[in-house]
C-alpha cells in the first residue's frame, strides 16, 4: 500500500512479535529462569490465590517463566497464550503445559463470562494503545468472577529510570503511575486497587545486598520528592505491580 506515493510498511507490531526472541526483546530463557525464580515464587505465595485449582489466564505469557513456577507451585488450572510463536515454542521446550499461541482478542472473546478467578497480564498492557487498552480492561472485568483478581505489571512512569523500560521496546505504546492506572481500573468497574513496588527480594546475600541498597536509594528518592513537591508517598521502581480486584 502507498500513501502519496511513500511505501507503507507492514503492521510494525507484528514484525517484531514474529521475532521477538531473535531480536533479542524476550531475553535469554536461562537466565531468566535463574534470575526470575525468587521474583516469581514471592508473588506466587503473596498474590495468587490459595486454592491449587484457581482458573486462570496469563494474556501475553511470553515464554511462561511465571507459569512454570506456578505449575511447580501446584497451579495446575492456570493456560497461557503469547502472540509469539518463538516464545510459545521456548514455553513449551520448558516444560510449561497449557500455553498456546493465540491472539489476546480472540482468547478474551472466547473465554466464558465470570468464567476465571485469576488473570494475569505481565508487561502486556504497555504494548496497546489507549482505544486498545480499555477495551481489554473491559474484556478482563467480563471474564473474571465476583471477587476474582487481575495481577498487571507494566513501566511505572514515577521512577526516575522508567525510560530504560518504556523506550526498551519499540512496541511499547505507554507507561502509568498508580493513579493513571487506578483511575482507569476503578472506572471500569474494578472495586479495589492496590499498586506496588517491585523492589528486590532480600533472599540470599546477592539478594540482601541489592534489597538494602534500594531501601537507601529509596530514602533518598523519597527526600527528593518531598523537597520539590512536598509528597514523600511515592512507587519508585522501574516496573509496578498492580492488583485489582473486581
Amino acid at each position: 500500500m502507498t500513501s502519496n506515493g511513500v511505501e507503507r510498511s507492514p503492521d510494525y507490531r507484528r514484525r517484531i512479535y514474529d521475532h521477538y526472541v531473535s531480536a533479542g526483546q524476550a531475553g535469554d530463557i536461562d537466565t531468566a529462569l535463574s534470575s526470575r525464580a525468587v521474583f516469581c515464587r514471592a508473588l506466587i505465595s503473596k498474590h495468587f490465590p490459595d486454592d491449587r485449582e484457581t482458573q486462570g489466564i496469563d494474556l501475553g505469557c511470553g515464554h511462561g517463566v511465571l507459569l512454570y513456577f506456578a505449575q511447580q507451585a501446584g497451579y495446575r488450572q492456570i493456560s497461557g497464550v503469547d502472540a509469539s510463536a518463538e516464545q510459545v515454542e521456548l514455553a513449551k521446550q520448558l516444560g510449561v503445559a497449557n500455553v498456546s499461541q493465540g491472539d489476546l482478542w480472540n482468547t478474551l472473546q472466547a473465554t466464558d463470562s465470570a468464567s476465571q478467578d485469576l488473570v494475569i497480564s505481565f508487561d502486556l498492557i504497555e504494548h496497546l494503545p489507549k482505544a486498545e487498552l480499555t477495551t481489554l480492561v473491559d474484556g478482563v472485568h467480563r471474564v473474571l468472577r465476583a471477587d476474582g483478581r487481575w495481577l498487571i505489571t507494566t513501566p511505572n512512569a514515577e521512577s526516575p529510570m522508567f525510560g530504560r523500560v518504556r523506550y526498551g521496546d519499540l512496541t511499547h505504546e505507554l507507561a502509568f503511575t498508580r493513579g493513571s492506572l487506578s483511575a482507569l481500573l476503578i472506572a471500569s468497574g474494578f472495586r479495589q486497587v492496590q499498586c506496588h513496588e517491585l523492589a528486590p527480594v532480600p533472599v540470599g546475600i546477592v539478594g540482601r545486598g541489592r534489597w538494602l541498597v534500594w531501601k537507601a536509594v529509596r530514602a533518598a528518592l523519597r527526600v527528593y520528592l518531598a523537597a520539590e513537591s512536598g509528597e514523600r508517598d511515592g512507587l519508585f521502581t522501574q516496573n509496578l505491580l498492580a492488583v485489582a480486584h473486581k
